[in-house]
């Protein structure tokens, strides 16, 4: 098995250049590498240059520059083997109307090549539970039973990578459950799975790597518990016991109001120790009915390295 399913040298995409127009760089210069077993998360705001490295990686978009692997395999060198390495379940619901479930996967693994003697399509069927819908015309699936279609039409070639791009956005909770059982499931068996999420807490809970995007740049790179790490920043919510009319003031400490009558106390975990705020709360006469700590999230990282860029 390859160390990295993808590997990628200075990677740009540049749009426009026609006559009055202006060029937009969507991807200016990304190097990243994607461990192969890994369940990788590519993040970043809309517009950032995701959809643009995944189309480029699937071969739907032509790079303007630069290199990308696919396991192994060079795009420009081997396009053939490249592209039969990596699946990718789009964001858009692109199906036949008036095809099978059945017959949209022959169909595909027809396009890859895929012998009849081993193509797999009952069994991937049944892996997105769609057995009973088999031979039902797609036009009469439900949008979450369509979401299910795309992701088994991305496994028809058995790729080593799998590519999931949004595929949680507007579905139901039910959905998004079988879905991460499937993607487990597939990462257990040796999988790489790439995925693009507007869910944050869903990119904390199931990658173990995280690159995040900004406006073309790769501006985070990094196991996902190193991500959470670098900020330090900590929240001591406390419940008074009574009313707070005045809110201590302490160097370090950064007090606010929430609902409810709770007080939240912001540090710096390297700065500022849970005792010294203990001890501000009982300066300023608060009485504690009850306190908790929070730590920064995925979502605090995010903001914090695109905020500024």
């Amino acid at each position: 098995m390859a160390a990295n399913a993808i590997e990628i040298r200075n990677l740009r995409k540049t749009y426009g250049g026609a006559k009055g127009a202006h060029e937009k760089e969507a991807l200016k210069g990304i190097d990243l590498d994607i461990p192969a077993g890994s369940v990788f998360g590519l993040l970043g705001p809309n517009g950032a240059g995701k959809s643009t490295l995944i189309n480029i990686l699937a071969g739907l978009v032509i790079k303007t520059a630069g290199t990308a692997k696919i396991w192994g395999f060079d795009q420009d060198v081997n396009p053939r083997q490249s592209r039969a390495a990596i699946g990718v379940m789009p964001q858009e619901l692109n199906l036949d109307p008036f095809f099978t479930p059945r017959a949209a996967l022959e169909v595909q693994a027809g396009l890859y090549g895929v012998p009849k003697s081993q193509r797999r399509s009952d069994e991937i069927l049944e892996l997105v539970g769609l057995e009973d819908k088999a031979h039902a015309y797609a036009r009469t699936l439900s949008g979450g039973m369509r979401r299910r279609l795309l992701l088994a039409k991305a496994l028809v070639h058995n790729p080593r990578i799998l590519v999931l791009d949004e595929p949680t956005a507007g579905v139901d909770i039910e959905l998004r459950q079988m879905l991460w059982e499937n993607v487990r499931k597939l990462n257990d068996e040796g999988m790489t799975i790439i995925l693009t999420t507007h869910y944050l807490e869903e990119a904390e809970e199931m990658c173990d790597e995280i690159a995040i995007i900004n406006h073309g740049d790769l501006v985070a790179r990094d196991t996902t518990s190193n991500l959470l790490a670098q900020l330090d920043t900590r929240s001591m919510v406390i419940i008074p016991d009574g009313e707070v009319r005045t809110l201590p003031e302490t160097p370090g400490i950064e007090v606010t109001r929430r609902d409810g009558g709770a007080l939240s106390f912001s540090y710096s975990a390297g700065q500022v120790s849970a005792e010294a705020v203990l001890a501000a709360v009982r300066d300023a006469g608060i009485r504690i009915r009850d306190v908790r700590t929070e730590q920064a999230d995925l979502q605090d990282v995010f903001l914090e390295l695109t905020r500024s860029r």
